[in-house]
């Protein structure tokens, strides 16, 4: 059995007495927590686009009711199923087989993309692909960061999820208050905050990625990390898009 032990602050692993570079050791790791998360990223973005531009899949998520469009009975199935998934990934990660979250993460990739299409309703075509194409290259680029700096970002991983936590409680209020200064404060500074869990997630995942290929000496097998890896950084990057396109989108007018 192999004797593992990894400092918190070290940009190495101990094995069997030697130190390895975490970026060695878990480099299987994050080719495999991207591969998924571009994998669910594609079948959204698949889903988006046929639930958009399709008339029939359209016609399940949303109707014209008075010359107002609402969401049918399915339509408001999928906008609280993506919600749904990821609670029972997150919280039946112990219990649940690598398979049964495979099988659970393709669906909430395909409900996500089904509620994404209902942004083409709202916003052009072109902003959408804007937004899109930003908040992809900004992504990349904090991935970058969280992967290569030496500085450890734990202390603002706590930060950052309180501001998450700001951002919800902030929202519920403009939900309220409808007003359209705190909603662009709200979008702006979410973009910030998440663009940081991004480096801090992925900093996280590298050196979770150290440990879990030497003996299963993390608690939750390999494959589930991986999984739960990808649907964290999946979720970073829409909230980046989501908020990049309440600050620069360009909604349709008809």
């Amino acid at each position: 059995m192999n004797n593992y032990s990894q400092s918190q602050f070290s940009d190495y692993t101990v094995v069997d007495s030697h130190q390895v570079p975490i970026n060695s050791v878990s480099k299987k790791f994050m080719a495999g927590v991207f591969s998924w998360m571009f994998a669910a990223l594609a079948i959204s973005s698949v889903f988006a686009i046929l639930f958009s531009q399709v008339e029939s899949l359209s016609a399940l998520l949303h109707e014209e009711v008075l010359g107002r469009t609402r969401l049918t009975g399915f339509g408001s199935l999928i906008s609280f199923a993506p919600l749904a998934f990821v609670l029972v990934i997150t919280f039946g990660i112990n219990k649940l087989s690598s398979s049964a979250l495979s099988g659970i993460l393709i669906a909430f990739s395909a409900a996500m993309g089904m509620s994404l299409s209902t942004l083409a309703l709202v916003y052009t075509s072109g902003s959408l692909f804007t937004c899109f194409a930003s908040s992809a290259g900004m992504f990349g680029v904090m991935a970058v960061m969280g992967y290569t700096t030496d500085k450890d970002l734990t202390k603002f991983g706590s930060i950052l999820q309180m501001g998450v936590i700001g951002l919800v409680i902030a929202m519920m209020i403009n939900f309220f208050m409808h007003s359209p200064a705190l909603n662009y404060l709200i979008s702006l500074v979410g973009v910030g905050v998440f663009l940081g869990l991004t480096a801090f997630d992925i900093q996280k995942l590298k050196r979770i990625g150290a440990g879990a290929y030497y003996q299963n000496v993390m608690a939750i097998d390999t494959k589930k990390l991986v999984l739960l890896g990808a649907l964290t950084l999946y979720l970073d990057f829409i909230n980046i898009f989501l908020f990049m396109l309440e600050l620069f989108g360009n909604k349709r007018r008809d």
